[in-house]
């Protein structure tokens, strides 16, 4: 005697979403389903800054991000390092800052505004001098950018 199939509608239903769960699980999976080498090109991290304010190398030339002239004394502008989009400010006459324009909040692109950095999404400011958190729902200061001033570039990397 064989075994009757069950097609009732509740069991098709019930089978066709445990199949579609599987799919979703399957896109969603952080590991491709064959193993072929990432040969994507990722942009090389800046430099960073460690504890005692010097620039840590990272290995990677530093490029012209801004002239100096283009960068208001009391003010910031946006501009982009490999891609990315970044922060530039200058406090003090000469003097000049850098951050991710990456909101710490909720990774949506920060913008200047006239004496800090502001993000659109959900209003979170920040110091155009430190990147420290003035208000909203970011908890974390921007991310630093290590800049230099060389004659009136503006160098970053």
């Amino acid at each position: 005697m064989t075994p009757e199939l069950d097609l009732s509608r509740r069991n098709m239903i019930l089978a066709g979403g445990s199949a579609a769960a599987a799919v979703t699980l399957a896109a969603c999976s952080s590991t491709p389903a064959t193993s072929t080498p990432d040969t994507t090109t990722k942009p090389a991290s800046p430099a960073t800054t460690d504890p005692s304010g010097s620039a840590t190398d990272t290995g990677q030339a530093a490029i012209e991000v801004a002239k100096l002239a283009d960068i208001p004394i009391g003010g910031g502008i946006a501009a982009t390092l490999d891609g990315q989009p970044i922060l530039l400010a200058q406090p003090t006459a000469g003097v000049v800052v850098g951050f991710s324009a990456i909101c710490t909040h909720r990774g949506c692109k920060v913008e200047p505004a006239e004496t800090e950095f502001d993000c659109p999404c959900h209003q979170s400011r920040f110091d155009l001098a430190t990147g420290e958190v003035l208000g909203g729902p970011a908890a974390r200061a921007l991310d630093k950018v290590t800049v230099t001033v060389d004659g009136d570039t503006v160098m970053a990397g």
